[in-house]
């Protein structure tokens, strides 16, 4: 088995990297190639944590396994560490082995903002040079590193629970070379796309701060009860996602569909656009909304690719199992 420690990881993977592994990913789940396992997500009753394990296999990419970690809230302000904690794990599927175990913090973070930048690209309008950013925390500055890549970028406006957050994403679109706005929630209409990366559970941006044409990736409901966005958006918007049975679940849809205003027919896998057996967005007034809930996949596809670069490089450490 190889094992690929945490530190090692900022490396051997690159965001382009990420990004195609995910891209790839999305494609061969709505090809019904690969698919998910049950999430399995609890509150632990210790230090206020969440826990759980994603996974799933991948037949075309012949990767099997598992992401197990959760969230800490008090990780930052008592120890110094960031409040996402995970460790990937990969198995052969043809003997069911443990083929390898990866720390998984940045990991995620690159999957979450590559599937976002997915949905930039394959949802955006052309023409698209503004992007709103709802939270400005530890995931925030992924998100907007990987959307500008994805689109002509002209200004970022920003928006957080906490404003004294905002100067540090500031900085992020400095380093980008962009300009940067602080503004209140109505002020989000200016922007083309707007990113959630929130962990909210009461709505913060309603259907009267999104303008028609806008595309938004909403990245950080991944939880039974988390809601970032009003269910009357989704209602007004077409809706993508990652995975529909957990957008139904623990996505900003399982609102929507609670309060009877959208179905599961309504909402379309993202791969389905990538593969072409969606047309995706149809007009510039309309508003298209990706459902980012995270799933297993994404992590097992990043991982397997830190591996094989790991390895050639010398870096992974073999332990025999």
């Amino acid at each position: 088995m190889w094992i690929v420690p945490e530190a090692a990881i900022a490396d051997l993977v690159s965001r382009k990297a990420s990004f195609d592994a995910v891209e790839k990913v999305f494609a061969a789940m709505a090809a019904r190639d690969a698919y998910n396992f049950p999430v399995v997500r609890e509150a632990i009753g210790h230090e206020d944590a969440l826990y759980g394990f994603k996974g799933g296999f991948d037949r075309t990419g012949g990767t099997l396994g598992l992401k197990a970690g959760g969230y800490w809230p008090h990780n930052l302000e008592k120890r110094g560490l960031i409040n996402h904690q995970s460790t990937v794990f990969l198995f052969d599927p043809d003997t069911g082995k443990p083929a390898a175990m990866l720390g998984g913090n940045l990991l995620t973070a690159l999957r979450t903002a590559a599937a976002s930048a997915v949905s930039i690209r394959h949802l955006a309008r052309d023409d698209a040079r503004v992007i709103g950013m709802i939270g400005a925390g530890h995931q925030s500055h992924f998100q907007l590193r990987a959307a500008v890549e994805q689109m002509q970028v002209d200004k970022v406006i920003a928006w957080n629970m906490h404003p004294e957050m905002l100067p540090k994403l500031g900085e992020t679109a400095a380093e980008l070379g962009l300009p940067f706005e602080a503004v209140d929630l109505d002020g989000m209409t200016e922007a083309d796309v707007i990113i959630t990366i929130t962990s909210s559970f009461a709505p913060t941006l309603l259907a009267q701060h999104v303008a028609p044409g806008t595309h938004l990736a909403c990245m950080g409901t991944d939880t039974k009860g988390k809601q970032e966005v009003e269910a009357a958006l989704l209602a007004r918007a077409t809706v993508f996602c990652d995975e529909v049975a957990q957008s139904i679940s623990i996505g900003e849809a399982q609102h929507a569909i609670g309060d009877g205003l959208i179905s599961d027919s309504d909402i379309a896998e993202i791969g389905a656009v990538i593969n072409g057996t969606h047309p995706g967005r149809q007009s510039t007034e309309e508003i298209t909304l990706f459902d980012g809930t995270g799933v297993g996949l994404q992590d097992l596809a990043v991982a397997a690719a830190v591996v094989d670069t790991a390895i050639e490089k010398g870096v992974a450490i073999e332990v025999d199992m």
